[in-house]
């Protein structure tokens, strides 16, 4: 039986950084990243927006707000060091009725409150940005920018190999055996030691919690996130990022506009329940997964508080007409024939019990092992100061290393 310092369960961007983090504080430690695919970031890192955050949206004082603004500086600089096309675009956010104007203020003064620059921008200087927008007003956030995420992930698996860790694809964590001192990892191959286990597995984390025996007080809720691409020949409707403002009742941001690192222009996503949590299509279906959410009583409270949105959602879902019309409310020479779908994705959303939405990253302990158990959007911008946070919280010994 292989013996390490640490084993990270997962390979998403998450995952990855972790034991990229690991390594450059603490070289020569003996670390492997397992990951039950066949290749890197085949879940949420690598169907996502593609998009380097701000942080405007959150709460200040939260995680996500702390960990989004200095992980896109160190994302940023991670992909200047290592030559991964990215681009600082910065996005607008646009309020297209008057009821949305004092949200579009309290979004400012969130910005302003995370050490963001924003800038107030009216209807016209909103146009001298995106000049097919129609709006009333807007924000403009340039530390925004975009990148392919997939590209990190490779690169961080590159280094992660070249400074000693060992990289497992196609590997699953099936069951542990931890106490105090570490414990043992039982995998669809061989059995490993760990002194630390790291559980970064996204739509499966809290599974993962529990097989360690840890309670992470929510339960994963997928959503699924449907995309259109304009087609060619219509991209030069959007030249960056356009957003609606959010629905501060709605746990979601709305269909919006989004370049893509390589040219490409996304519109939406739609967020409707999803019946498999690793499930890419409306037909998706796994009985574990549908049996878990129907079973959930924090998923019936949050669908009852929720269900004229929530209707609303899959009526986009199975009507292009209806996606259209909400992208036609950000730029009205959108048409049907000018979209084709796009790929899907699906979020992993943590639901308390009680029917709230985990609005923030939720980081669990137990014996020998850390579980990161929420960490939807932004968490890919946010990574390398998530893996900073994990990695400071596992103590320091002198024995480290000597397994």
């Amino acid at each position: 039986m292989q013996k390490f310092d640490c084993v990270v369960i997962g390979g998403g961007i998450v995952g990855l950084t972790v034991a990229w983090t690991l390594l450059e504080q603490r070289p020569g430690i003996r670390i492997a990243v397992l990951e039950k695919e066949d290749a890197w970031a085949r879940h949420q890192t690598g169907r996502n927006s593609g998009v380097i955050h701000s942080g405007i949206y959150y709460k200040p004082g939260s995680l996500k707000a702390k960990l989004c603004r200095e992980g896109n500086r160190r994302l940023v600089k991670f992909c200047e060091q290592h030559g991964i096309p990215h681009e600082a675009c910065g996005k607008v956010i646009v309020a297209t009725t008057a009821s949305e104007l004092p949200l579009l203020e309290s979004l400012y003064e969130r910005g302003i409150a995370n050490g963001l620059e924003a800038k107030k921008l009216g209807a016209a200087e909103v146009k001298e940005i995106e000049p097919h927008v129609s709006c009333l007003a807007g924000l403009h956030v340039p530390s925004t920018g975009i990148v392919d995420f997939v590209a990190v992930c490779e690169k961080l698996a590159e280094l992660i190999v070249g400074h000693g860790g060992e990289l497992r694809l196609g590997t699953r964590a099936r069951r542990f055996h931890v106490d105090d001192n570490g414990g043992i990892l039982e995998t669809s191959k061989d059995p490993m030691a760990a002194r630390w286990v790291i559980n970064c597995a996204g739509l499966q984390s809290d599974r993962v919690a529990k097989l360690a025996g840890a309670e992470p007080g929510a339960r994963i809720v997928p959503f699924r996130g449907e995309y259109y691409e304009l087609k060619p020949g219509r991209r030069s409707l959007v030249r960056n990022l356009i957003y609606p403002v959010p629905d501060p009742s709605f746990p979601f941001l709305g269909v919006h506009f989004t370049r893509m690192i390589d040219g490409s222009v996304h519109a939406g996503p739609n967020a409707v329940l999803s019946l498999k949590r690793e499930g890419y299509h409306r037909t998706s279906f796994n009985l574990r997964d549908f049996i878990d959410t129907m079973t959930y009583a924090g998923f019936w409270r949050l669908a009852a508080k929720h269900a004229k949105s929530g209707l609303e959602e899959m009526r986009r879902s199975f009507s292009k007409k209806a996606f259209v019309a909400s992208l036609q409310k950000l730029i009205p020479e959108i048409r049907e024939e000018d979209l084709v779908p796009g790929a899907a994705g699906v979020r992993a959303q943590a639901l308390r019990p009680d029917g709230g939405l985990v609005d923030d990253f939720l980081i669990v302990h137990s014996p020998s092992a850390i579980h990161v158990c929420n960490a939807p959007s932004p968490a890919a911008t946010a990574s390398f100061e998530i893996a900073r946070v994990i990695v400071a919280n596992i103590p320091e010994f002198s024995d480290f290393g000597t397994l």
